[in-house]
């Protein structure tokens, strides 16, 4: 309709100027974004590291100007900004990172829905954002809870995430090189939900038929079966991005295969298995970690190297021990940075794309 134009950005920065100033001036700015050696007081923003942050609409408040919104190809690199310098810090806590990495993320988000961008730029702008976020997620491990980020906030922010995304391939066409493997994360992320299993299963047969969409769908069958071995199999062969998907899942397998075991092998006086075999199956770190999964579960050790079923000892209390996950997720970067990950255009393995209709 004439005058409901949307915007079309043109700032040429990751944080508008003007925002920049206003930070400075009420003390707003993430260490993160502080010009290195600054000792101005208030502290003064670089250009090269301020972000963006996150201000959620308000109703009757104007549109913002083009220059307060990022076109796409300045929030691409915003994004590949925050996998390769900020995702990778040493000298912050991973729940650190992971808060200004997800603030930041959602404003990528909002900037592109306030311009409408659609189409190719905009999916990949959205693929890049939402495997930084799983990344960073993913990092947190067994201490996610402490610190500045919230997990519930950041398991929201993964699903809005997802349903930017998703949107986005329904309203599109032409070609999307990554869409069976997100559509595959999504299935990962939400591992036995009924209705992301009924999602995955209305996509075109095309898609469904390429091996990223095809393997998540393996480990969602096996996950559901309780079939222990298949599904831990399954996730030491996943690329890097699907194990970060998965990773919220694990704890809870894991709880799962150590309960079908006790009902299987307890007895009064009590059945002994290898700690090696619990390590293997459930593609545990180590002994030490196998030793803390029991105990944490009623089990008890026949030294150190055995772990003994005893009828009524297994017991669960609280969340699953989430584990350190290196076999299964750490180990998986072989090399390469979370940058080349996430700007990659295909996975490791070979990509079936589907073929557009002639």
């Amino acid at each position: 309709m004439p005058g409901c134009e949307l915007p079309v950005g043109t700032c040429p920065d990751m944080c508008p100027a003007a925002e920049r100033a206003e930070r400075e001036k009420e003390r707003r700015l993430h260490r993160f974004e502080v010009a290195p050696g600054c000792r101005s007081d208030p502290p003064r923003a670089d250009p090269r590291r301020a972000v963006k942050e996150y201000q959620r609409p308000a109703a009757g408040k104007a549109r913002p100007l083009p220059s307060q919104l990022r076109p796409p190809r300045v929030l691409l690199a915003t994004v590949r900004y925050l996998a390769g310098e900020v995702a990778e810090r040493a000298d912050a806590s991973r729940a650190e990172v992971a808060s200004f990495v997800a603030d930041r993320l959602r404003a990528v988000r909002l900037d592109l829905a306030l311009q409408g961008a659609d189409g190719v730029e905009a999916a990949a702008v959205l693929e890049a954002a939402l495997a930084v976020l799983l990344a960073v997620v993913a990092r947190l491990g067994p201490d996610g809870t402490r610190g500045p980020a919230d997990p519930v906030l950041l398991q929201a922010q993964v699903q809005e995430g997802f349903g930017s995304l998703r949107r986005c391939y329904a309203r599109g066409a032409g070609s999307r090189p990554r869409q069976a493997a997100f559509q595959g994360l999504f299935l990962l992320y939400n591992l036995g939900s009924v209705e992301a299993l009924h999602e995955v299963l209305q996509l075109p047969d095309a898609l469904r038929s390429c091996p990223a969409l095809r393997r998540a769908l393996a480990v969602d069958s096996a996950f559901r079966e309780g079939n222990t071995a298949r599904l831990f199999r399954l996730l030491r062969i996943l690329p890097y991005l699907q194990s970060c998907a998965v990773r919220c899942h694990i704890g809870r397998a894991r709880r799962g295969a150590l309960a079908r075991l006790a009902r299987a092998l307890s007895t009064p006086k009590g059945q002994t298995l290898p700690l090696g075999f619990i390590v293997h199956l459930l593609a545990l770190d180590g002994p030490e970690e196998a030793r803390d999964l029991c105990q944490a579960h009623g089990l008890p050790l026949d030294g150190q190297e055995r772990v003994v079923f005893l009828r009524g000892h297994y017991t669960e209390e609280g969340l699953p021990p989430a584990g350190t996950c290196k076999v299964l997720v750490g180990s998986k970067l072989a090399g390469r940075t979370l940058e080349e990950v996430v700007m990659a255009e295909e996975e490791d393995e070979g990509v079936d794309r589907p073929k557009s209709p002639a």
